[in-house]
């Protein structure tokens, strides 16, 4: 079984908009046999998939999406909004101007491993979104109860 993207790591953009990938993360990419990260645009955020986990994603959706309700859009922002990224030898990728404007990244950053994929954020957007889940953490306990989690 191969690792999972865990934890998170603060990082900032350079003036060429290319961004630390960490190491960890890259040692995952490379036990999926992937160089290759697929970076889509998200809910206020980026999402970098390897190869394999992104091409799950699509298959979903082409056999599941056409019957779900409003998934052509989704479809077109997502999947339109897609971009390889290859990491460089210092382990940085470039994230395009257009998928920066659409996650309103500015300079400071945090990547956080999301099992699956990594999330991109803005930190300042990221510190509002898990205050959100920090002060209604509560909330999920029903969820995690029925995983068996809590």
């Amino acid at each position: 079984m191969r690792d999972r993207f865990r934890s998170r790591t603060e990082h900032t953009l350079d003036a060429k908009g290319r961004l630390n990938f960490p190491s960890r993360f890259r040692e995952v990419l490379r036990q999926c046999d992937s160089e290759i990260l697929m970076v889509a645009p998200w809910n206020k955020h980026l999402r970098a998939y390897p190869v394999a986990e992104w091409e799950a994603l699509e298959t979903k959706l082409l056999t599941q999406g056409g019957e779900q309700p409003g998934i052509a859009s989704f479809v077109r922002y997502v999947v339109g909004g897609v971009t390889e990224c290859v990491p460089d030898k210092q382990g940085r990728i470039r994230l395009p101007a257009d998928l920066r404007a659409d996650a309103d990244l500015k300079k400071e950053i945090v990547l956080t491993g999301m099992l699956d994929w990594v999330e991109i954020w803005d930190k300042g957007v990221w510190h509002v979104e898990n205050r959100t889940t920090r002060d209604n953490f509560e909330s999920h306990e029903e969820s995690l109860a029925k995983m068996g989690i809590f």
